[in-house]
């Protein structure tokens, strides 16, 4: 038998389950899932996938997996594959089912921790598509803290309906268009038969696309990682040079925590801002840096939100879907632009072992004649499109996302509904007119359970035209793929008693993107009252997995997680 393992972290954990006598039976149950006698000198690096036939987005990852694991094999380490799972945002939207959705970044990331904890692998390649892989992914590796990296399983290719681009939001956005009787049922079965042609995940600027490209600017994933179609030779290679580049950072001992730094956060939040990314890009890196000990609070995003410009025109609110940032370059350009303007950290090590400023030293610049992502000189908005309200309805923080289309102030009477199914079906039928704040409640962490995302609501508003002339508030959560004038991650929570619970129909309410507030305009001694005479509702789950994680689970102003 050889040597203990090396500082360098080859071997550090494998040895354990391989060196001595004691280790026999560890060793043989190994030749039964084909070891050679050479493989017990190897690093051993587990290659997590997501692959599931749930969903696009994960249904070509299996093969991914094995690309990576030749890379593994090909620098000199043993790839040991293995599955967590995946569950379909787009599938259960607007259903029950999607209060599972938020607790499954929970059970991915517990799920990859369990299997690399007790199976003393080295290293990890952890591959995501659909929209919870991702940070659930990364919880994992930076509670790990061995040597890791993180693939991006890929951006779908757009549809085509009528000659137009079409993805997963232009058939939520339909069904609003087919309620105001401006569409046929025919045209919505083509719409719906036609926007989603294969793998990959949803093509805009949503919470998959959003959640790789923070990553990949945090430096846990290669360069343009984020920036390549789901079914490319280039996500094949990709996945391939992931399994030499652990292998790499195996020997060199670089772990998470090295790179998943302060600094490292602040440049995913550049990112996520210039791109005009998702909502939940709050809720996960707040989560994200929990798991790797790092000081992350709703002001930072705030901060850094205030001197960060717009430059991408990408869906929703935009005209390009992820393929066209693709085609001219990717997100390494856009890096370069934002590190020479100085707005990026370029210090910060990153998986390839070198620093973020030295991966983009040889990197291009965008086409001259491109239109997806602007100058600095011409942004589609001078700062920061989340913006994080405070006020007497969101005393511990709320998350607007404001593209400056919909205006940056909004005043009306609060139109309110306890769950959202209930609010779908009025939004639907004409119930909801202009000048309505939707306030959707107790559909929180805790109250939901699960913090369902209200993708179906917010495009039913824009499908019967009301996405200038009603806002929505809620203390659930947005899709990347929401627009309009909304507000989600209200805190505390309905179920909390935050003050959303004691709003009633007809109540004025302010919102003030500028100002920063969310304010429900009453006398605070009615406030007071209202609360005062309020009481927790039941809890609509006693046991299975939606009771633990409600029992667990922080709030959004924390990011969500169950490991306080």
């Amino acid at each position: 038998m050889s040597d203990s393992p090396q500082s360098s972290g080859h071997r550090k954990y494998s040895y354990q389950v391989t060196e001595g006598i004691e280790r026999a039976a560890s060793r043989g149950m190994l030749y039964g899932v084909g070891f050679q006698k050479s493989d017990f000198q190897k690093s051993q690096i587990g290659i997590a996938s997501t692959w599931g036939m749930v969903t696009p987005c994960n249904m070509h990852i299996n093969r991914l997996a094995d690309d990576a694991a030749r890379g593994v094999e090909d620098a000199g380490g043993k790839a040991m594959q293995f599955n967590t799972i995946t569950i379909s945002d787009g599938i259960s939207m607007g259903t029950e089912g999607m209060k599972y959705s938020l607790v499954s970044r929970e059970v991915i990331a517990d799920s990859i921790e369990t299997v690399i904890g007790c199976q003393a692998y080295d290293g990890l390649v952890a591959i995501g598509g659909c929209d919870k892989n991702m940070p659930g992914c990364m919880i994992a590796l930076a509670r790990l803290n061995r040597p890791a990296i993180f693939v991006y399983g890929g951006t779908i290719m757009p549809g085509r309906v009528n000659d137009k681009n079409a993805d997963i939001v232009t058939i939520f956005e339909a069904v609003g268009q087919r309620a105001s009787n401006n569409i046929s049922d025919e045209q919505l079965e083509e719409i719906e038969a036609k926007s989603i042609p294969g793998a990959g995940s949803c093509g805009g600027m949503y919470t998959a696309n959003t959640m790789s490209s923070a990553i990949e600017a945090m430096g846990m994933s290669l360069p343009n990682s984020s920036a390549m179609a789901a079914i490319s030779p280039e996500k094949a290679k990709d996945c391939f040079r992931s399994g030499i580049a652990v292998q790499k950072l195996v020997e060199r001992n670089i772990c998470p925590r090295d790179i998943m730094t302060k600094t490292a956060f602040e440049n995913a939040i550049t990112v996520v801002t210039a791109l005009g990314g998702s909502t939940n890009a709050v809720l996960h890196l707040l989560a994200m840096a929990h798991a790797a000990e790092v000081d992350l609070t709703l002001e930072d995003f705030q901060r850094i939100g205030a001197k960060t410009p717009v430059l991408a025109d990408l869906r929703p609110s935009g005209r390009f879907l992820m393929v066209d940032l693709v085609n001219i370059g990717g997100l390494q350009p856009l890096l370069k632009r934002l590190l020479n303007i100085g707005m990026l950290h370029g210090d910060c090590m990153t998986v390839t072992g070198k620093t973020m400023a030295e991966n983009l030293e040889e990197v291009e610049d965008y086409p001259a004649n491109q239109e997806v992502v602007r100058p600095f000189d011409k942004p589609i908005k001078p700062n920061g499109h989340l913006v994080i309200l405070r006020g007497n309805l969101a005393p511990e923080g709320a998350v607007a996302k404001i593209s400056g289309k919909e205006g940056l102030s909004f005043s009306g009477t609060a139109r309110v509904f306890d769950s959202e199914e209930e609010a779908l079906r009025r939004i639907l039928d004409g119930t909801v007119i202009k000048g309505d704040v939707i306030v959707i409640r107790y559909e929180g962490p805790r109250g939901a359970p699960g913090m369902r995302e209200m993708l179906s609501p917010t495009s039913a508003i824009m499908g019967r035209g009301l996405g200038k002339e009603v806002a929505l508030i809620t203390d659930g959560r947005f899709s990347g793929g929401s627009h309009g004038f909304v507000i989600g991650h209200v805190t505390p929570e309905a179920y909390a008693g935050g003050p959303l619970a004691i709003v009633q129909d007809g109540d004025p309410i302010t919102i003030d993107a500028e100002k920063c507030q969310l304010n429900l305009n009453l006398p605070e001694a009615k406030i007071r009252q209202r609360l005062q005479n309020w009481q927790t509702p039941v809890p609509k789950y006693e046991r299975g997995v939606l009771a633990k994680y409600a029992r667990s689970v922080s709030s959004a102003s924390l990011g969500a997680v169950t490991d306080l």
